[in-house]
């Protein structure tokens, strides 16, 4: 294992008020727009006052740094009843599902609650001689709107108003290639969108954590876990792994649908982001835990491996044979979960894996 990796481990819509009180997981064209695109979420860092106000709008601006209010029903998504995401405008951060939205009656975007999994920031606010309760991102700390207890009771009760300005929509039909693929399984079940094909790969290229960071956000992947799986140590540690005798690989179990991601797609993208062609090596990180491997899981899997191996052993991208072995899957082991998703906890962290071009 390298020294760098080793230090990497061990370095394991008004004026609002300041004092924060909890966390909770939580139409008509707007007058002006902006074509900003928000900012990939990996190594997110938001960028400075006069940067962002080349790119937001001016109104977009004074709504998330500013805690503005848009006009009601003079806004863009307060009659928007595409199905989709909303995400935060500068940030990408995901807020909000057209699942969740409804019509209020007040003229701005209404939701429920927030997508699973993302946290919205309350704040007490004070301002105007009223007590409200202000919401806002958490990755880019803008400002989105406040929430009330007036919304729907068979949702529970909850009514966040937001503000068309401080929202980019992702439609439905773009979610996956925008990288917002594990965000469609509740459309998936109101019948939206058709039902998945589940499959389930383990592959090993080096270290599993640039591996995940690069495998997570290809279109069609549902889910990864990291972990082991190759040798013949039951339940083993990273610890034990990283001495070389258990057998094990540091390994991918990646959940895809194979109606949008074909298997054969999978492995192209595998040898893509990895040298196949270094024995029991990745770049620094050395050892038969770093080797490369394609365990398969059937024998479609098998074979479909055996003819991708063969096709890019012929393509010319690599000037040394190609060393990965095919072998049936054992059992994959999870790995700890300071592990799991380890770069989007730690952005900038270790990785000697790119996706390069075809």
């Amino acid at each position: 294992m390298s020294s760098i990796r080793l230090a990497a481990i061990i370095a394991v819509v008004l004026l609002a008020a300041t004092v924060v009180t909890v966390v909770r997981r939580g139409r008509a064209q707007a007058a002006e727009t902006s074509n900003f695109e928000p900012q990939v979420m990996k190594n997110f860092k938001k960028p400075e006052p006069t940067e962002l106000k080349k790119k937001l709008s001016s109104q977009q601006f004074a709504v998330t740094q500013q805690c503005g209010t848009e006009p009601a029903f003079h806004n863009e998504y307060w009659d928007n009843h595409k199905p989709g995401i909303y995400v935060d405008v500068v940030s990408g951060e995901p807020l909000f599902s057209s699942l969740d939205k409804f019509d209020s009656g007040t003229g701005w975007p209404s939701f429920s609650q927030p997508v699973k999994e993302t946290d919205i920031v309350e704040k007490k606010d004070s301002a105007f001689g009223m007590t409200r309760t202000e919401v806002r991102s958490k990755m880019a700390d803008s400002h989105l709107g406040h929430v009330f207890d007036d919304g729907p009771a068979d949702k529970g009760g909850l009514r966040y108003c937001i503000n068309s300005a401080a929202l980019k929509f992702i439609p439905l039909e773009e979610m996956d290639k925008a990288g917002y693929g594990q965000y469609l399984e509740p459309f998936e079940k109101a019948g939206l969108i058709k039902t998945p094909v589940h499959e389930a790969a383990i592959l090993a290229g080096g270290c599993f954590w640039g591996m995940e960071e690069i495998i997570r956000k290809i279109p069609g992947v549902t889910k990864t876990t990291v972990g082991y799986s190759g040798g013949t140590t039951p339940d083993p540690t990273y610890e034990e792994v990283c001495t070389g005798t258990t057998g094990h690989a540091e390994s991918i179990q990646v959940e895809f649908d194979s109606s949008r991601l074909s298997y054969e797609s999978l492995l192209d993208y595998f040898f893509r982001m990895h040298d196949p062609t270094t024995l029991n090596r990745q770049h620094n990180d050395v050892g038969t835990q770093y080797r490369s491997a394609i365990f398969y899981t059937s024998e479609e899997q098998k074979q479909t491996a055996e003819a991708v191996k063969a096709r890019w052993a012929k393509s010319g991208k690599f000037n040394r044979p190609i060393t990965t072995e095919i072998t049936a899957a054992g059992k994959f082991y999870s790995a700890e979960e300071y592990h799991q998703k380890y770069l989007i906890k730690h952005p900038g962290g270790y990785t000697c894996h790119v996706l390069r071009d075809m």
